[in-house]
């Protein structure tokens, strides 16, 4: 009994679950993309397999913004004529030589990709479901507003981080997205990143803001996760085609997002939540012969 019990133990190898975190917003223009990229180099450099998928499909914007020019795109996996595996490039390496962010291309200019279909978003599903590669931390780099492609992504993933800035039409937005989200896909918990702040007294006065209105009209829960300063580096960065965190280590909005990594690293989320997942048999404890 003991030996048949080992003989299947080894042929029985659990896979890894992949932590999926969605970055998104109501409003375009609060510095998604930039904290995208920023975050995963900080989990890139801590020793973690980091991957971005650019789920803005119309308007890629992380290629433009680590610098590459890829050949292939998801817009060639939903065609058929490639696979997920062939399309994935490298990004930036970090500085420490832990490791090198990798990106799933999103493609830009398409107006297809910027509403998908039933039958595209099945494919996304089951070609990430399929995808073999090893990843600790799968980043989602959501577009902007409650279009069904920004819904479809955050629901698919396990935490969803709104990014908000002090602008009083930015924190109308985010909570029209929160409020999309939690009524009609049964979203629950939000983490809250305010960008673009003054200090963190402006941040924290950003937050309560969306959180008051939240507390008394919806059934959820709103985290604070921390907060970027408003910093013309991050500008000059993009004008460089790279990370502010790349660029400019000793920033004051580079340490800004590292405290928000070390924070996201030590409260890890992690939970299956009742729709649809990426990398669902890993979620679900799957095994492979």
């Amino acid at each position: 009994m003991m030996e048949q019990m080992t003989a299947s133990t080894d042929r029985l190898k659990i896979q890894k679950a992949t932590r999926v975190i969605a970055i998104t917003s109501g409003k375009g223009g609060v510095g998604k993309t930039n904290i995208a990229g920023a975050l995963s180099l900080y989990f890139a450099g801590q020793g973690r397999k980091v991957m971005i998928l650019d789920a803005d499909l119309g308007l890629s914007n992380i290629d433009v913004l680590f610098g590459i020019s890829p050949e292939f795109n998801i817009e060639n996996v939903l065609a058929g004529e490639k696979r997920l595996s062939e399309i994935v490039v490298d990004g930036p390496g970090v500085a420490n030589g832990a490791g090198r962010v990798r990106i799933l291309p999103a493609s830009s200019g398409s107006e297809g990709l910027a509403n998908l279909s039933e039958l595209h978003k099945m494919k996304i599903l089951s070609a990430l479901d399929e995808f073999d590669e090893d990843v600790d931390i799968l980043i989602v780099d959501t577009g902007a507003g409650i279009a069904g492609n920004v819904t479809f992504f955050c629901e698919a993933s396990q935490e969803i981080i709104v990014v908000v800035t002090p602008e009083p039409t930015s924190i109308t937005d985010a909570y029209a997205l929160i409020k999309v989200l939690s009524t009609n896909y049964g979203e629950r918990k939000f983490r809250i990143l305010v960008n673009m702040a003054s200090g963190a007294s402006d941040a924290l006065e950003t937050f309560r803001r969306i959180s008051l209105v939240a507390d008394r009209f919806l059934n959820i829960s709103l985290d604070y996760v921390g907060f970027l300063t408003n910093d013309p580096l991050v500008r000059k960065a993009v004008r460089r085609q790279q990370s502010f965190l790349e660029c400019f280590p000793a920033a004051q909005v580079s340490k800004d997002i590292t405290a928000v990594g070390r924070a996201l690293q030590n409260d890890p989320v992690n939970q299956i939540k009742g729709g649809v997942q990426f990398f669902l048999r890993r979620l679900f404890g799957g095994v492979a012969a």
